[in-house]
């Protein structure tokens, strides 16, 4: 539990107050750089004009249709990504023979950079947004595929063979055994792959300039228009910010019977 010193209020130790305080303090020495003449206004303009152009994109509708192009690219490919690698995951490592003849292969497939398949995305769907799911597929997929092998590894083998002794089917073990053991590993790749995929979604519309907010954020540093390119590179912070806090939220109540969450709350 959090101990406050005396004669202080609580709110001043609580972690959405220190957050906003640092964010605070970060705008506020954004505003204050350019201003003093430390960084030139040509290069990183105050907080002011920042959200100044933000407020005018807000006021178009390429800005909301950009944003759609974002989030569907990045939905779409965060589920495919996550239904492929939670079957994989299951299905190899259910299979010892299966884990042990993929091992090396996923060992040398996972640490490629999705940004190398950029021109066999390009090659394959030109700037659409098929080239963006490909990237972003490909990323989440390993972030998801590597955590349910994990949480399939944990299964506790006593558990395992009791069911079996019992005859339980194999869909029965799965549903009862090995699932309720993975799943917190299951959240912890989608969370992880969550983040990944908004990355790669940016980052494919940045250089391929498939639509989305990267191509935007691309058109505006080629047409020098540098506080707009700052408030939607904003945006996409905070796009990123939303993300996470939703996953972990999700993951906090729909994990509320887990050990691992349970304990997190007592803390």
């Amino acid at each position: 539990m959090t101990s406050v010193r005396r004669g202080n209020p609580a709110w001043l130790g609580h972690p959405a107050f220190l957050g906003s305080a640092g964010l605070a303090g970060l705008l506020l020495l954004i505003e204050l750089l350019p201003r003093l003449g430390v960084v030139d206004e040509q290069y990183l303009p105050p907080t002011s004009a920042i959200l100044a152009a933000l407020a005018d994109e807000a006021g178009t509708g390429q800005f909301w249709i950009s944003l759609k192009d974002t989030l569907v690219a990045w939905g779409w490919g965060l589920f495919i990504a996550v239904a492929a690698g939670v079957l994989a995951g299951i299905l190899i490592g259910s299979v010892p023979v299966l884990r042990e003849l993929t091992a090396s292969t996923i060992e040398f497939l996972r640490p490629i950079p999705s940004v190398a398949l950029i021109p066999l995305a390009v090659l394959l769907f030109g700037t659409e947004i098929g080239s963006t799911l490909l990237l972003v597929c490909y990323a989440a997929f390993w972030q998801v595929l590597v955590q349910v092998l994990y949480g399939v590894a944990d299964v506790d083998p006593v558990a395992y063979e009791t069911a079996r002794s019992y005859r339980f089917s194999g869909w029965a073990r799965i549903r009862y055994v090995l699932w309720p053991t993975a799943l917190p590993y299951v959240f912890t790749g989608v969370r992880l792959a969550a983040s990944v995929a908004l990355i790669l979604a940016i980052t494919a519309e940045l250089v391929i300039g498939s639509p989305g907010l990267g191509k935007d954020i691309a058109i505006a540093q080629a047409s020098q228009a540098v506080p707009t390119m700052y408030a939607l590179i904003v945006v996409t912070g905070v796009l990123g910010v939303l993300i996470n806090l939703l996953a972990r939220t999700g993951e906090r109540r729909l994990l509320a019977w887990h050990q691992s969450v349970r304990g997190e709350v007592a803390v």
